[in-house]
């Protein structure tokens, strides 16, 4: 009977032979205690063993491809679909515009600049927290992610459905409540917040459980949707990138940011790269698949990721893909959406199709080297970085337009509502 859940591929131990004169087969470990109880109590207990056939390719895959691209279509359509129209009342369209000036003017407090040297720092202190998983993983410290995740998750959900919400019952946000602290609180958005908060916590409970991938995937796919909205790329010189940390980020127009997009996108390529292929010549086995199987984590699981089950695969298990192969080429990818809707391209003769086409030709190749390799780890941005920074900067050397999609706007919130206000930036 395996320890646990899912199956794994009996064998000897290393430099060792067993002397096995009998039929063996391993069973998961809820069959294996559900079996034993039955014996315990005396009941007649009957075993029908077959060797099923592993499916070359599990269709889970195709599901778990559809919401990474979906979460990224979703997050680039995300303004488009739920900004509210303006209103004809002048004195009511008035105070709306009041209120995004306060709080475009409150967002710029929160400013950070990002220069090549951010880009380099980033993936040095990504590297940094990844080896002090790999060597102090524990149950206290998965806990410490698993409460972080939450509170992300949390205000995730938060936003995406308060803003839904709002797209039609217009005036939901206007009554509310004085929390202290908060100041004054709409009462959907407390509602909103403690139904946020309740279904984290029933995650939370049951995340252990077969079903518990389903509201991983909801608070994920809120988070990152969230994520996506705050942090935008001005231009393909800057890709932003930051997780868990809700902050707007800014470009200065005295900064030199040239190439910081490529530096960053690459580091992370090279990130994915080292850590995955590179690191077993300086570690005892592979630093990023020890860290996602969750090694000496008392059996818990990293939530930072996407995961579906292996529905036709006898043998179990899950497929998965991690938060940044979704966050690292959806900024680029939202990115295009707003240069086609701005610069009023077709679908055809823009980027954001094309490259929401080499996303998911990018996970298809993922998930052929997973099977070429068999099963083995693969980093997913070898595959993704190519087929999206390489398809926009192949595009944009064929349209002639690569200089103006590297010095494109610096403006990351453009006036909601305001078509005529020019969002462009001014050319070096």
């Amino acid at each position: 009977m395996n320890n646990e859940e899912d199956l794994a591929m009996m064998g000897c131990p290393e430099n060792g032979t067993l002397d096995v004169s009998i039929f063996v087969a391993m069973i998961q470990k809820s069959d294996g205690e559900h079996l034993k109880k039955s014996v315990e109590d005396g009941n007649k207990v009957e075993l029908l063993l077959y060797s099923p056939k592993r499916p070359v390719v599990d269709f889970g895959v195709a599901f778990l491809c559809l919401m990474a691209v979906g979460t990224i279509k979703m997050a680039s359509y995300w303004k488009t679909f739920t900004v509210v129209e303006q209103n004809d009342d002048p004195y009511k369209e008035l105070a709306e515009k009041d209120s995004m000036r306060t709080a475009k003017e409150d967002s710029e407090d929160e400013t950070m600049v990002l220069n090549v040297a951010g880009a380099v720092c980033f993936v040095i202190t990504a590297s940094t927290f990844l080896l002090l998983l790999y060597f102090f993983m524990s149950t206290w410290f998965v806990w410490v992610l698993i409460v972080l995740f939450c509170i992300g998750g949390i205000q995730g959900m938060h936003y995406v459905i308060s803003s839904l919400i709002l797209r039609t019952w217009k005036s939901g946000g206007r009554k509310g409540i004085h929390v202290p602290i908060f100041e004054e609180v709409s009462y959907l958005s407390l509602v909103i917040l403690l139904v946020s908060v309740a279904f984290a916590i029933f995650w939370c409970v049951t995340r252990r459980e077969s079903y518990s991938w389903v509201g991983q995937d909801v608070l994920g796919i809120c988070l990152m949707i969230t994520v996506l909205q705050v942090a935008q790329l001005p231009n393909i010189k800057v890709p932003i990138l930051l997780l868990f940390k809700y902050r707007v980020m800014r470009l200065s127009h005295n900064v030199n940011m040239s190439q910081v997009a490529t530096v960053l996108l690459c580091c992370a390529f090279l990130y994915d790269i080292f850590w995955v292929f590179v690191s077993p010549l300086f570690f005892k086995d592979s630093v990023m698949i020890a860290v996602a199987r969750g090694d000496n984590a008392g059996g818990e699981g990293l939530p930072m990721l996407l995961r579906i089950p292996k529905f036709y695969d006898p043998w179990g298990g899950q497929n998965m893909i991690g938060f940044g192969d979704i966050l690292f080429p959806g900024l680029l990818i939202v990115f295009t959406f707003r240069f086609d809707k701005e610069n009023k391209k077709s679908m055809i003769n823009g980027y954001f199709l094309w490259l929401l086409i080499g996303y998911g030709m990018g996970l298809c190749f993922t998930y052929l080297g997973l099977y070429l390799m068999n099963g083995n780890g693969q980093p997913a941005l070898l595959y993704l970085v190519p087929c999206t920074l390489g398809v926009t900067v192949i595009l944009g050397l064929i349209r002639g337009e690569l200089k103006e999609l590297w010095s494109y706007g610096t403006v990351l919130y453009p006036t909601l509502g305001d078509s005529g206000q020019d969002n462009r930036s001014v050319r070096a």
